[in-house]
This record gives C-alpha cells, sequence and structure tokens, in this order.
C-alpha cells in the first residue's frame, strides 16, 4: 500500500490537478482556485493538548497534501487551507479522522495566536481573552479537508459523523455533524466529467 500512497501523493501534490480537484468538488467545475495561487504547506500539524494535570500531550497528525489558497472574489481577498487525503481503500473512520486533521490545524492556529500575543506583550481585555489566549478580534483561516477514492469500486464507509451512530434520530439530531468532502469516481454521473480539466 505505501507505494500506491507515493504515487497518489505525488500525483495530488501537483498544483494544476490539486486545483481541479478543489474546484470541481467544491466549487462545481467553476474556476476559483489558481494553481499560481497555491503555496505548499508542511503536511504536519501539530498541536498540544493537556491531561487532567493540565501536563502537555502533544499530537501530530500528517495529511497527505497541505496548500493555502488565496482567492480574489469581488476584490475582497481570501485565504483557505486546503487538505487532500487519498484513499486507496475504504475509511470506516473517515468521519472522525478529518475531523481531528481539522481541528488540530484550527487548535494550532489558535496557539500560535496565543503566542504572537505573548510575544507582542498584547494585552488581553477580558477575562476570556486572558484564559483562552484567543482575542475577541482574532479571526481563524478556514480549513477544508477533501478526500479522493483512488479505487474503482463503490464508497461503503460513513460519509458523514451521524452515520457512525447506531443511536435514534432524536439523539442524532443533538450532535453537531461532520460532513468530509468526498470524491468517489464510481459515484460520478456522465454530467460530471465537464467540470474536471486535468
Amino acid at each position: 500500500m505505501g507505494k500506491k500512497d507515493a504515487i497518489t501523493r505525488n500525483y495530488m501534490q501537483d498544483r494544476e490537478t490539486f486545483a481541479d480537484a478543489v474546484n470541481f468538488l467544491l466549487f462545481g467545475g467553476k474556476q476559483v482556485v489558481q494553481p499560481e495561487k497555491l503555496e505548499p504547506l508542511d503536511p504536519a500539524t501539530v498541536a498540544v493538548l493537556r491531561d487532567g494535570n493540565n501536563l502537555p500531550i502533544p499530537k501530530q497528525k500528517f495529511r497527505d497534501v497541505l496548500k493555502r489558497a488565496t482567492l480574489m472574489k469581488d476584490g475582497r481577498v481570501s485565504y483557505l487551507i486546503l487538505g487532500i487525503e487519498n484513499q486507496s481503500e475504504v475509511d470506516y473512520a473517515l468521519p472522525v479522522r478529518t475531523m481531528v486533521y481539522d481541528s488540530l490545524g484550527y487548535l494550532e492556529q489558535v496557539e500560535a495566536m496565543e503566542k504572537a500575543h505573548r510575544e507582542r506583550g498584547d494585552k488581553p481585555e477580558t477575562s476570556g481573552e486572558f484564559l483562552s489566549g484567543f482575542h475577541k478580534t482574532d479571526r481563524l483561516t478556514p480549513i477544508i479537508t477533501l478526500t479522493i477514492f483512488f479505487n474503482s469500486g463503490k464508497w461503503t464507509g460513513p460519509k458523514r459523523l451521524r452515520d457512525m451512530f447506531d443511536e435514534e434520530e432524536e439523539i442524532l439530531q443533538l450532535l453537531p455533524d461532520y460532513s468530509p468532502n468526498l470524491i468517489v469516481p464510481a459515484d460520478l454521473e456522465d454530467k460530471d466529467f465537464p467540470k474536471a480539466r486535468t
């Protein structure tokens, strides 16, 4: 499986292919993400969690491909962090795995802002800012993860977090849901192919 992973990772590193996959799945083929506006990022996400005694527990996860995108729409610049996960086999824990990647990425951003405030000597204006290290005016960069199923078969795994529970709908409605962005070639129809360029 390592050779197959290396081939798909190398394939998706290409900026044209990466942008095409994002534009296909997220924007219906509209060319929103431009290849030349993509910058590679370190695919390792490191965040420090705390145990019950407030001792640090470092967590590190590796994505297959991670890039920063700069988008221009209506004269406004937006930044996104886009990750791609390549799957050659069905991952029955996919919603949880991609949710963890995204959550750790957000935690990493919060920790970076907290560190920047400390280094600049920024004074928190509220006790909430003091406790969290995240100020009221701080903003996160959106993280979007795509999973591409490099397999000719059907995806038989869960397509959202709620699919992983065996509970009544009344209980499920109380849970926040998480749906990975998933490309499954076997699910594509003829009308989908013109949306892709590469």
